[in-house]
């Protein structure tokens, strides 16, 4: 075993909220056996906070269609990954995304130009519900790729601290996007657990087999266009979805949107009609 799988399988393993636990294993529960293993990320992790938010999921499923009754939904999770869904618990909201096993294994790794997946599990994730053993030690081998692939897509400068180059790592990563994000964010994301970083920094290193596919303005164009489609498909899987985008958006920028009635029956119409303004002011990026 690898010293960076090792690492990985350590933080992987950590307690979290035994709320966290009961939310992501009644989430599993409604995709039967198709379910496989259930990943915990994001602010809320970082924060160690869960009331007032939105806890951030990912559930990794054996294929899509013994996933999803709907025909349409299997397809749009295989065409356009992930799909997403909102999903509420004992009070507490969250949002899940759905990728199969191999997808998830794919879009951790250097075979992608798409950054969604290896630049949040370059980041400290837990898992919180896994099927079996096999399911477990596919889980972690897939987020044992994330950071390799992270810190060669952005390469390393002479010189560079190990902390530096996972800020300029995350920040490139943020520009591939449009993300409801203040500036500086990707920052907070490393100065949250410093120690960490700095541990992960040679492990990772050292896997690197090869840059990713692509350069970042590649990156950048599909990225953004890969987003506004993400969006388009959500309006349809996510009860709540222009509430959510607003209150993101709200809560990440510092703003002060409302929703009008219409906005809120039609999301994706609302979020066409917020985009140009949104990305003058800044909100967006």
């Amino acid at each position: 075993m690898s010293e960076l799988r090792k690492l990985v399988a350590e933080e992987l393993s950590a307690p979290v909220d035994p709320r966290v636990k009961a939310t992501a294993k009644a989430i599993a529960a409604k995709y039967g056996e198709a379910a496989r293993a259930v990943l915990f990320y994001g602010s809320c992790l970082r924060e160690k906070q869960l009331d007032g938010l939105m806890l951030d999921f990912y559930l990794i499923v054996s294929d899509y269609r013994s996933a999803y009754r709907k025909r349409w939904l299997a397809a749009a999770n295989r065409l356009i990954p992930p799909n997403v869904f909102y999903f509420e618990k004992d009070g507490l909201a969250a949002k899940y995304a759905v990728l199969s096993e191999a997808d998830f294994h794919r879009l951790n790794g250097p075979e992608t130009r798409s950054v969604s997946v290896w630049a949040r599990f370059a980041q400290p994730a837990r898992l919180v519900w896994a099927a079996d053993k096999q399911a477990r030690e596919r889980t972690i081998d897939a987020v044992t790729r994330a950071a390799p692939t992270l810190l060669a897509a952005a390469g390393r400068r002479n010189g560079e601290k190990p902390l530096d180059w996972w800020r300029r790592a995350f920040a490139l990563t943020y520009s591939a996007e449009l993300r409801a994000e203040r500036a500086g964010r990707h920052a907070s994301v490393v100065d949250s657990d410093r120690q960490r970083f700095v541990r992960f920094t040679e492990p990772a290193a050292m896997a690197i087999e090869r840059k990713p596919k692509g350069s970042w303005r590649r990156r950048r164009i599909e990225g953004k266009a890969l987003s506004v489609l993400r969006l388009a498909k959500a309006s349809a899987t996510f009860a709540g979805g222009a509430d959510y985008i607003a209150w993101k958006i709200n809560r990440h920028a510092k703003t002060e949107i409302r929703l009008k009635p219409w906005q809120r029956r039609h999301p994706l119409l609302a979020a066409v009609t917020l985009l140009p303004r949104l990305i003058r002011s800044g909100a967006v990026r």
